[in-house]
């Protein structure tokens, strides 16, 4: 086979049309190999790199064609002491492969070391590990997209649906038997028909970054569901497709296309904060095997171990540049090749602690925000890591939106009975101008939810107070302790009909908290067809019915599904509902009426004494019409309807007096978490059951209910 020198640039394996130019980069090594498999994974050919440049060894094979399975092997020296880990008898991943074939099949021979030896570590292992490998791909990123074109949805009109690939196709009667489980699954019309009817607007995929089962879970007959160990960040994982080797990268673009066709944004959780290689006992796949120094984070005073904030045995070192460009490279690439429109980052504060603290200005945020493709698409940050003051909740820049806990955490008490949180539920309601204002970012900037995949499931939190996750395999250990659920009565599912509707109530009360909130809303996936994992709340490894949604749908199921549109609906048809900026709590007519007003049960505006009386949990929240501060292209106002919410969460009904508003017309009750939603006319009082929530509107006429 003919070997030519090729370029440095760009790096992993780029077919031209004629030929393929490989590159990778290594600063340690002396010598690296580029490796040829056929089709079954036997080794056909080992080609060493003689050409580098910039400390990226390079060459071109112009006999090289697409589906062409490869890897590398590097040699260097092997000190771990000094954090040296090179073994040219591990076959190593390409850190930038556009496709991976197959799976990990766990042997000792993935470690770099003698697994089991006294020594650990410092040993050094002989034992090819070719055959326990999947083998990267070479890939035709060749795609039609037409007239593809991005949604662009503003912030104010953004509601996010956080989803599993595989989850939500997998028993869904509607898709092919074939495309279950899969990204074609995910853009067939039965999907997309159901999420236009609820109201979303982007799709947040778990991630779908080639990743790996840990083996101890595989030893225990599991698989990591979740995705969050990530070996390939270029690469599409093939669990989710139904071609053949490579063909994972087309159907994604294929689900991107289709979704893009209807105005839906797509969303990818990433995992840059560290990957599958674990700790310095973990195995050899790629990274650890080409540079270690470069890619992880070590410990300074001893670089054998890795310097851990994430729980998960390593961090990437993003601080140090091929780390940093090989995060910014990937981003890019899912935007410009695969057309997504946007990311959340997995423990996002790994990334910006420079060198150990978390910094506002780290290199991670400059670069991010310089760049011409990136700074323009959605940025979402869990603003936690497991290090030191790992917890940053608002210290992120202007353009990122933030996972917001506090809102989650205040929903669930006060929904739960906790009548002192009155004051934060306020705060959150009105876009958590306490947290965000600070970093001068608006209410977009508080992602606000309840539920996701981590925890319980919405279902759950009205079901189990105790997390029931022995089918994990580790003894009910895992998973949080701290849920903020409440039974309402009994621990798991009953045939109660009186608990069972006080159950599907607080759902709705905290499904309709996060419709009506200033801020950027979430859904978690099925949480509108109440799915349960049966009080499992660390459900990672479970790949099965346990976590895949159950779309046969009871009466229950299709009055929360039907209840779910209705809110979200009057989210989309209310402007006042998406405001750009906080509420001043100032006068916006000559009539002196507040954009928003705080309402105790006489109808009066709440005193600071009110405020803090936690014997009381009724309150309201009067937002005027004019409040809205959305406009058309030309600057235009879109005026809305003036609205009231009723918040009770105490055990006893509640007689409120409506307050007097200036224009003419009469309060209409749209939302009734305790009745059936059905437009009610109302005089000046009204009753409001326990533990529910009131919505009314206030105009000459009816309220924007089509498509309901």
């Amino acid at each position: 086979m003919r070997v030519w020198p090729g370029q440095p640039h760009p790096l992993g394996a780029t077919w031209n049309g004629e030929g393929v130019n490989f590159a990778v980069f290594s600063q340690g090594a002396f010598a690296v190999e580029l490796c040829l498999f056929d089709p079954s994974g036997a080794p056909t050919l080992q080609v060493p790199l003689t050409e580098r440049d910039a400390r990226i060894w390079h060459a071109y094979l112009p006999d090289v064609r697409p589906g062409q399975l490869y890897g590398f092997r590097a040699h260097g020296p092997w000190d771990p002491t000094r954090g040296f880990r090179f073994n040219p008898n591990k076959l190593l991943l390409d850190p930038y492969a556009k496709a991976i074939n197959g799976r990990v099949a766990w042997s000792d021979a993935l470690f770099g070391y003698v697994v089991g030896h006294p020594n650990d570590d410092l040993s050094f292992s002989d034992t090819d590990s070719a055959a326990s490998l999947p083998k990267c791909v070479v890939v035709d990123t060749a795609f039609t997209w037409g007239d593809d074109r991005p949604p662009h949805t503003p912030w104010t009109r953004t509601v996010i649906y956080e989803c599993h690939v595989k989850g939500m196709t997998a028993r869904h009667p509607d898709v092919p038997p074939h495309l279950r489980g899969t990204y074609l699954g995910m853009a067939s019309d039965p999907v997309l028909d159901h999420l236009l009817e609820l109201g979303v607007t982007a799709v947040e995929l778990l991630p779908v970054h080639h990743f790996v089962s840990e083996r101890e879970l595989v030893e225990r007959g599991l698989v990591n569901y979740w995705g969050y160990n990530t070996i390939g960040f270029f690469a599409p994982d093939p669990r989710y497709a139904t071609g053949a080797v490579g063909q994972q990268v087309t159907e994604f673009k294929t689900m991107v296309k289709a979704m893009h066709r209807v105005g839906l944004e797509v969303l990818l959780d990433v995992v840059f904060n560290h990957t599958a290689e674990g700790s310095h006992l973990g195995p050899t796949l790629s990274f650890r095997g080409l540079d270690n120094r470069a890619y992880y984070r070590l410990n300074a005073e001893a670089p054998r171990f890795c310097w851990d904030v994430t729980g998960c045995g390593n961090t990437l070192n993003v601080p140090h540049p091929r780390a940093l460009q090989l995060v910014l490279d990937s981003l890019r690439y899912w935007v410009t090749e695969m057309h997504v429109d946007g990311f959340r980052f997995d423990l996002a504060p790994a990334l910006a602690r420079d060198p150990e603290a978390f910094s506002g200005i780290s290199r991670f945020f400059a670069t991010l925000q310089q760049d011409p493709v990136l700074s323009r698409v959605k940025l979402i940050a869990e603003p936690w890591d497991l290090g030191a003051g790992g917890y940053q909740l608002g210290a992120f820049p202007p353009g990122w939106a933030e996972w917001n806990s506090r809102f989650r955490d205040t929903v669930r008490r006060y929904w739960g009975g906790d009548l002192t949180r009155v004051p934060e539920l306020a705060s959150r309601l009105s876009g958590s101008s306490d947290i965000f204002q600070g970093s001068d970012r608006g209410p977009y900037a508080s992602i606000n939810f309840v539920a996701c995949h981590d925890g319980f499931a919405l279902r759950d939190l009205t079901t189990y107070e105790q997390r029931r996750n022995e089918a994990n395999g580790e003894e009910n250990r895992d998973g949080h302790d701290d849920n903020n659920s409440n039974n309402w009565g009994v621990e798991g599912e009953t045939q109660d009909l009186e608990i069972r509707r006080k159950r599907l109530k607080a759902i709705k009360n905290m499904l309709a908290t996060v419709a009506f909130a200033q801020g950027v809303p979430m859904l978690g996936h099925g949480d509108e067809l109440g799915r349960t994992q049966r009080g499992n709340n660390n459900a990672y490894c479970q790949d099965n019915e346990l976590t895949w949604l159950d779309w046969e749908l009871d009466a229950e199921a299709r009055d929360l599904l039907a209840f779910t549109r209705l809110v979200f609906k009057l989210r989309a048809s209310n402007p006042v509902f998406r405001r750009r900026k906080y509420f001043a709590g100032d006068p916006i007519t000559d009539t002196g009426v507040k954009d928003v007003n705080w309402v105790r049960h006489d109808g009066e505006e709440m005193t600071h004494a009110d405020w803090h009386d936690d014997k009381h949990g009724v309150f309201g929240m009067l937002i005027h019409g004019g409040a809205s501060d959305e406009v058309d292209e030309r600057g235009r106002p879109n005026r809305g309807q003036t609205l009231l919410l009723w918040m009770n969460a105490e055990t006893r009904a509640r007689h409120v007096v409506l307050p007097e508003v200036p224009e003419p017309g009469h309060w209409i009750e749209v939302v009734n978490t305790a009745e059936q939603s059905v437009p009610v006319a109302r005089g000046h009082e009204l009753n409001i059951a326990p533990h529910s929530l009131v919505l009314l509107a206030h105009g000459d006429g009816d309220v924007d209910r089509s498509g309901v």
